[in-house]
């Protein structure tokens, strides 16, 4: 069967949080942060933009450490969850920032690969930022869960539909991000790939519902229980060791850098 034509970036990143399945399957995400706090170094006092700050898990540690905190994110459902713990968040397109340079740094963890006009993300981080301020990130690089995005593609193509939508983020190599970042006014002190192993403990499913929920829609839900059990088939031999468990190829990418 012929593939249907690749949708554009948006349609492919297409996603809708639920703060209570993000709880159960993604905790991760705010749970294996240290490296990238330990680069930031939040300080008493200073202002900190948490650019995609989620449900605001990581959020409260930044504050702990005594820095003011603003959260930004694009899902009232996680924005709500993160309103419950006391936090002060507000509901931001991270591809179109709107903050003049009042922000001591911006911190952003797994949520930059979400959004792919790139450099408007970082243009918005330069203006948000004051002179010499601090913009120190981590997300997902190039190589990240290259064997899910091909098991998926894979998959998609096999049926007649859309494989842009197994995928679609952004992952850049750091020379590509780099350029970008010194090309909008940024100095590089620090950038770099780290595999990351990263233990699923809802298992493949539990991911690949929660974090491409668009691409099963593709198909009449009757079908969707045979698509995944064929994905983890496909899976299993790289992912699943003898016991069962899933770990995902993750590759991050992790930043710091200073606006000139």
């Amino acid at each position: 069967m012929t593939a249907k034509p690749a949708a554009d970036s948006d349609a492919a990143l297409k996603q809708v949080w639920g703060a209570e399945k993000y709880e159960k399957n993604a905790r991760f995400v705010s749970d294996m942060t240290s490296e990238v706090v330990n680069w930031l170094a939040p300080k008493p006092g200073e202002r900190i933009l948490d650019l995609g700050c989620g449900d605001g898990a990581l959020t409260e540690k930044l504050v702990a450490a005594g820095a003011v905190v603003t959260g930004a994110d694009n899902s009232e459902a996680l924005l709500s969850a993160a309103r419950k713990r006391g936090l002060d968040v507000h509901f931001k397109d991270g591809q179109a920032l709107d903050y003049g340079p009042e922000f001591d740094a911006v911190f952003s963890n797994a949520a930059l690969h979400w959004m792919t006009k790139a450099e408007d993300v970082v243009k918005g981080v330069a203006r948000a930022l004051k002179k010499s301020g601090r913009f120190v990130a981590e997300f997902g690089g190039h190589g990240n869960v290259a064997a899910i995005v091909t098991a998926l593609r894979a998959t998609a193509i096999r049926y007649g539909k859309d494989p842009a939508l197994a995928a679609g983020w952004f992952y850049p190599t750091p020379a590509e991000y780099r350029a970008l970042l010194e090309a909008n006014g940024f100095s590089v002190e620090r950038i770099g790939l780290f595999p990351r192993p990263t233990p699923l403990p809802t298992g493949m499913r539990g991911w690949l519902s929660t974090f491409r929920e668009s691409y099963f829609e593709q198909w009449p839900e009757t079908q969707r229980e045979q698509i995944l059990s064929e994905l983890e088939t496909l899976l299993a031999p790289a992912l699943r060791d003898k016991a069962g468990n899933w770990t995902a190829d993750y590759v991050r990418l992790r930043v710091a850098a200073v606006r000139e």
